[in-house]
């Protein structure tokens, strides 16, 4: 578990030092694509022909976002997405304690896409607890386990440059292009609702949307 920690400590170094970096890159281009289309390093649930997409901006460091993983998403999946009505994506933000965010995700990403979803919810599962506690590494080294990922296959996830990386340029991304600034918030078929919902809210919210011509994406 020391291990986990020493490696918690590069993520927070290694989101510090390439936060500026990342912004410059996203500053420079890649901001052509709206936000309504689904690229290949999105993470999703249900199908692509679904006439609804729901995009959630979360962060898993974000008690608000755990609250609507914990008590609201699994019977808006079970009405929405697992009827094919849905189409879900997650999308990564960072807020306060960032590197306990991003060592979420690249826990997560690091379990693959047919084990992240389990990693994203064990994790928000156990956030309380975590904060209750300070013990962040046993909350990663829970996360991990239930997506199948050891110990040592976490801690050189956590140390991957490449991932971090790829995490930062994704939040200013979402910063600069989606205009994102605090988690949760959701984007149905282009409209937008901020901060914590309820499955009412939702139901209306996708009551009221306009069915989706086409977006590409994957």
């Amino acid at each position: 578990m020391a291990r986990v920690a020493n490696s918690l400590a590069a993520v927070r170094a290694g989101v510090i030092g390439l936060a500026f970096a990342a912004g410059l890159a996203v500053a420079g281009g890649a901001l052509a694509a709206p936000l309504t289309t689904v690229a290949k390093d999105d993470m999703t649930l249900g199908s692509p022909k679904a006439p609804v997409t729901v995009i959630e901006y979360a962060s898993a460091s974000c008690p608000h976002c755990a609250r609507f993983n914990n008590d609201v998403f699994p019977a808006f999946k079970a009405k929405y997405i697992d009827t094919g009505k849905v189409r879900y994506v997650l999308r990564e933000f960072l807020t306060p304690p960032t590197e306990v965010a991003a060592a979420g995700f690249i826990t997560a990403r690091c379990a693959g896409r047919d084990k992240y979803f389990t990693v994203v919810d064990q994790f928000f599962h156990g956030q309380a607890q975590m904060y209750q506690t300070g013990d962040v590494g046993a909350n990663l080294m829970a996360a991990a386990t239930a997506g199948g990922v050891s110990e040592p296959q976490l801690q050189a996830c956590l140390n991957d440059k490449a991932a971090n990386e790829a995490l930062v340029a994704r939040v200013k991304l979402y910063e600069t292009r989606d205009h994102i600034q605090s988690t949760p918030t959701f984007v149905i078929n282009g409209k937008t609702i901020e901060g914590e919902t309820t499955l009412e809210k939702l139901d209306a919210a996708i009551g009221a949307a306009k069915p989706r011509r086409s977006w590409p994406g994957f």
